[in-house]
């Protein structure tokens, strides 16, 4: 369902229930019972100031400690807090995508619950996209890295955007920033690719990106995180590496697919010439199975452009 703009002029009580909002901030939380409650105290007190009429849109995600409780302390407080609780664990990313389905507001703001993000500063996020019709989506863009294990993360996550931004074609600061705000109508097509794990954040960059949409940046302070990590410096860059390469063959297969294929047939090819002189005009099999492969590999992205471009989405 597409909210339609609200009219210009005199602002509404935020509290009214009788006026949609302009802002729906989902807040994914898991195990976050110690801070929780703090953090929901920033977001409402920031957004309070800021004017707007908005909602905070918390997700239980099935926590082993007491974060619903303290959910629902906050909800009896807080007539702007929804909480949405899970019966399963279904990741930050199911979160994520049913919080925006969920919201009601033209502007949606993605942050987390664990004090890492500057959520003060939300506002700023949402004057960003007023002030800019021409953009679709705003990225606080982390000035350092603060998570643990930097050993593994740091260079694990720079050759990751580099490789996105070879993919797409255009600079990312920030590939994989929790802390944003984009126009929930753009975003709408694209939460079907959502994955339920931490590249949701990913996947929304690329989304946007592979279609045109506009992202600006803003740099960010980004703090130690409170309690315990869910991010497993392994397995959560292996599902970034595939997640960008699935979005990129999703929108442009060709970027992925051709120039592997290309290099194969080249050095089949040339592999061809050398053997013709070294053996008397006879092929050697490698040379056939390499120049075959990447022609394998040519015809296969040329059907998956085919059918992106046959997909009408």
């Amino acid at each position: 369902m597409t909210v339609e703009s609200q009219t210009t002029g005199a602002r509404p009580d935020p509290s009214s229930s009788a006026v949609l909002p302009e802002v729906s901030i989902v807040l994914p939380c898991y195990n976050e019972a110690d801070h929780v409650a703090a953090e929901i105290e920033r977001i409402v007190a920031a957004m309070d100031g800021s004017g707007y009429r908005y909602e905070l849109i918390a997700i239980d995600d099935k926590s082993t400690d007491d974060t619903l409780a303290r959910l629902r302390e906050a909800e009896a407080k807080y007539p702007q807090l929804r909480v949405l609780a899970f019966r399963r664990n279904g990741g930050s990313g199911t979160a994520r995508r049913i919080g925006t389905a969920e919201a009601r507001g033209e502007i949606v703001v993605w942050t987390d619950a664990d004090m890492t993000y500057p959520n003060d500063r939300i506002p700023e996020l949402v004057d960003y996209l007023r002030a800019h019709p021409d953009v679709d989506q705003v990225v606080g863009a982390r000035t350092v890295e603060r998570g643990r294990h930097k050993l593994l993360r740091v260079p694990a996550k720079w050759a990751i955007r580099k490789l996105a931004e070879w993919l797409a074609a255009t600079e990312i600061p920030d590939l994989n920033s929790g802390f944003r705000a984009f126009r929930r109508a753009t975003a709408l097509p694209y939460l079907r690719l959502l994955p339920p794990g931490f590249s949701c954040v990913t996947t929304l960059t690329l989304a946007f990106l592979s279609n045109q949409h506009t992202i600006d940046y803003v740099p960010i302070d980004y703090e130690r995180r409170s309690g315990r990590s869910k991010f497993h410096p392994l397995k959560d860059a292996y599902r970034y590496l595939l997640q960008v390469l699935r979005m990129i063959m999703y929108f442009n297969p060709l970027k992925v697919l051709m120039p592997p294929a290309l290099w194969l047939m080249g050095i089949g090819v040339a592999k061809g010439i050398a053997d013709v002189v070294r053996y008397h005009f006879h092929l050697s099999t490698n040379t056939v199975l390499i120049f075959v492969t990447g022609l394998i590999i040519a015809a296969v992205a040329l059907l998956a452009d085919l059918f992106v471009r046959s997909r009408g989405d």
